[in-house]
């Protein structure tokens, strides 16, 4: 399966939460936007500050953020996925997951893969549902 993940679904494999996304094992291909390196990583970081993890915790879990972006497809932010996430929706939807959103339907369109929305955000899966993509994580 090739899936387009968002934060949620990295951070939760990151910090092994027991709530992690089911179909992970089954994704062959991640595409991912460029804003997931920065949520996971000031995620971590505020986490290192919060909750009082440890310094080797922290950079553990960072090294695996950024092992995972390496192995998958990140997507810059352009122009163009700029101007699709301005464009009004289906429905409510937040600014970055509506860049997230822009990010799986440009990435779709120019590459002419289906992809699958891996997401355990509930506004994201309901907008990308809108847009005939399949959800998985909500």
């Amino acid at each position: 399966m090739i899936a387009y993940l968002d934060s949620s679904v990295l951070l939760r494999v990151v910090l092994r939460q027991r709530d992690a996304l089911r179909e992970w094992p089954g994704i062959e291909d991640g595409v991912a936007s460029a804003l997931v390196e920065v949520e996971c990583l000031r995620t971590l970081d505020r986490l290192r500050l919060v909750e009082d993890i440890s310094d080797q915790d922290i950079a553990v879990r960072r090294e695996t953020v950024l092992h995972l972006l390496e192995a998958m497809d990140v997507v810059e932010l352009t122009a163009p996925i700029l101007g699709r996430a301005a464009q009004p929706m289906p429905t409510v939807l937040g600014t970055l997951d509506a860049l997230h959103l822009s990010t799986a339907l440009l990435w779709r369109e120019q590459t002419g893969t289906d992809l699958v929305m891996a997401t355990h955000d509930g506004a994201l899966g309901l907008a990308a549902r809108a847009f005939g993509l399949r959800v998985v994580g909500t």
